[in-house]
């Protein structure tokens, strides 16, 4: 008996998805609970587990898109078919009669590629180590194969090839490469290009002395670890800083809903985090009231859920304040953009050593220029410098964040 499986519901806003990535092959048997497949929304990328165990038969192919409880593969139940099966199978290809085509074959088998473009590849006689893949990963999709096949058949139609050359014709002429737009990076541009339109946005900057929070990691890292199984890093330090700048000036932390302004009482900060599919922000709940160890610990889980792709959707909602720190990509300077419905985002950059003006002397310091964007509809130039100005008083003087001074 067949069991379908659907694409299940991810959000109330959402009504369709992306096939992503087949994590098993058409025909193949699966085990319950075993991953077989990633969909990609607008907004989340998420894995879907098979329920039982059977033959699994794909019902769409990658880069498909779905309406919500539309069937995306069905199940044979059924038992497992025996391992003796499979070196029988793995042994027909064995008495090739030259060694030439077995090289191709085993080379075409390496390749990494969608069941359906390795059965169009090997109708049309298409080496699949010949053709570029644009699927994530690089994989070779349905489409890539039929490209590679059109571009065989025109030359061969135009001026016949000798075979050896003829895998290499397609790759050579490939100067460019179009592929859709996946739904995060379509979301991820509508939400950039609407905060531009939306929101009057302004930058102001400010430069942080970096020494003493460094020096503080320095000494204390060693016993940190050994106490909370995670580092001290940079994030917490600024994390903190913004929930005392926050509470010092309480229009930062609000929002504009029509022609009234909502004013938050709560600090859930948003860290952006970039992944190879793009930038997401997942957030962390109540920083003014968690130690740095929990927030740290908090980063370092969602680094990993944001790796392994399974951050959800109510990861990504609620935040008041966003950091994006462009110094780990080894950004100087930059004017981040807001992340709506918020009213400031904080930019960090690279520590630089710089020399710079100290009690009348000239002396070389770590460095970190700070970048506020803020909507200036809401948020007046004077608090916009006094919320930055408080944030680089903390950083410089982090024991401010442990006495509220």
């Amino acid at each position: 008996m067949a069991h379908e499986i659907k694409i299940p519901s991810v959000g109330e806003s959402i009504t369709s998805a992306t096939l992503g990535t087949w994590h098993k092959g058409d025909g193949e048997y699966v085990k319950s609970g075993e991953v077989i497949l990633t969909i990609e929304t607008d907004k989340i990328s998420t894995e879907l587990e098979s329920d039982r165990a059977g033959i699994l038969r794909h019902l769409a192919a990658e880069g498909d898109e779905l309406d919500i409880g539309a069937a995306v593969a069905s199940i044979e139940e059924g038992e497992a078919p025996p391992e003796s099966d499979a070196p029988s199978e793995a042994a027909e290809p064995a008495p090739a009669p030259e060694s030439a085509p077995a090289a191709e074959s085993a080379s075409s088998s390496d390749v990494k590629a969608t069941p359906v473009a390795r059965k169009i590849a090997e109708g049309e006689g298409i080496d699949l180590a010949g053709v570029s893949g644009t699927g994530a990963g690089g994989k070779i999709t349905k489409a890539d194969v039929l490209e590679a096949a059109s571009g065989a058949k025109d030359k061969s139609a135009d001026s016949p090839a000798p075979a050896s050359e003829a895998p290499a014709a397609p790759v050579g002429e490939k100067r460019t490469t179009r592929k859709k737009m996946s739904p995060l990076r379509r979301k991820i541009a509508t939400h950039l290009v609407n905060a531009q339109h939306e929101a009057a946005i302004l930058t102001t900057f400010n430069e942080c002395d970096m020494g003493a929070v460094m020096d503080l990691r320095k000494r204390l890292q060693d016993s940190f670890v050994a106490r909370h199984g995670v580092k001290l890093g940079f994030m917490s330090f600024f994390i903190k800083a913004v929930v005392e700048a926050l509470k010092s000036v309480p229009s930062v932390n609000a929002r504009i809903e029509g022609d009234e302004i909502v004013e938050n009482h709560f600090h859930d900060i948003g860290v952006a985090v970039g992944t190879e599919k793009g930038l997401i922000v997942p957030v962390i709940r109540d920083c003014d009231q968690k130690s740095f160890a929990e927030i740290e610990k908090d980063i370092v889980d969602y680094a990993v859920k944001a790796r392994e792709g399974k951050v959800s959707l109510a990861d990504l909602q609620g935040g008041v304040f966003t950091i994006t720190n462009g110094g780990i990509y080894g950004s100087l300077l930059s004017t981040p953009i807001l992340n709506p419905p918020q009213s400031g985002i904080l930019g960090m950059h690279s520590i630089q050593q710089r020399p710079v003006a100290v009690d009348g002397q000239v002396v070389i310091r770590p460095m970190m220029y700070l970048a506020l964007s803020y909507d200036h509809r809401l948020v007046d130039g004077k608090e916009a410098v006094t919320f930055l100005v408080r944030v680089k008083e903390c950083i410089e003087s982090p024991e401010r964040i442990l006495l509220g001074a």
